[in-house]
């Protein structure tokens, strides 16, 4: 769940860029029923379409401790290559770009610069040049937020709590 907030605000950042998006394109769809979690409308780089999967790992969960405690970002690092394991039948037709995100905040190379193509078309498409700021500041709030979830998570509910 926590991926959909920033899924929501990849596909209003192609809106704020001028690039019409479908979330969720049904015509996307693999084998195993997986389809990524949005596609540009009108060809990119290549004449082919992007599609991107957004997925965020939380770097104190079993599955990354390893990866995360290596280096920052390694653990974005693995979910990215997980996630373009899964949609290598899409590669033949569209450009597959994975959004890896770790809870504290690094993310993998090609993210990174993913949204920093993403900020700098934002900001030539507004003529704003702080348009470009505001997309990544919103990135950031949206990681904080889910941290701050994970935290009170932690916490029992108060139906829990002795008295």
């Amino acid at each position: 769940m926590r991926h959909l907030a920033l899924n929501d605000c990849i596909s209003r950042a192609f809106g704020a860029a001028g690039i019409p998006v479908r979330k969720e394109p049904a015509g996307l769809v693999q084998k195993d029923g997986k389809h990524p979690d949005g596609c540009t409308l009108i060809p990119r780089r290549g004449g082919r379409p992007l599609a991107w999967d957004v997925t965020v790992c939380t770097t104190v969960a079993a599955s990354y401790v390893t990866a995360a405690s290596q280096s920052a970002g390694a653990a974005a690092e693995q979910l990215a290559e997980s996630k373009s394991l899964i949609y290598t039948e899409l590669s033949a037709a569209d450009k597959f770009q994975p959004v890896a995100v770790e809870t504290h905040g690094p993310t993998d190379e090609a993210t990174i610069s993913f949204i920093s193509e993403l900020a700098r078309k934002i900001s030539e498409y507004s003529d704003d040049p702080l348009d470009s700021r505001y997309f990544f500041q919103r990135v950031s709030m949206l990681i904080q937020r889910y941290n701050s979830i994970l935290f009170r998570e932690t916490f029992p509910a108060e139906d829990e709590i002795d008295t």
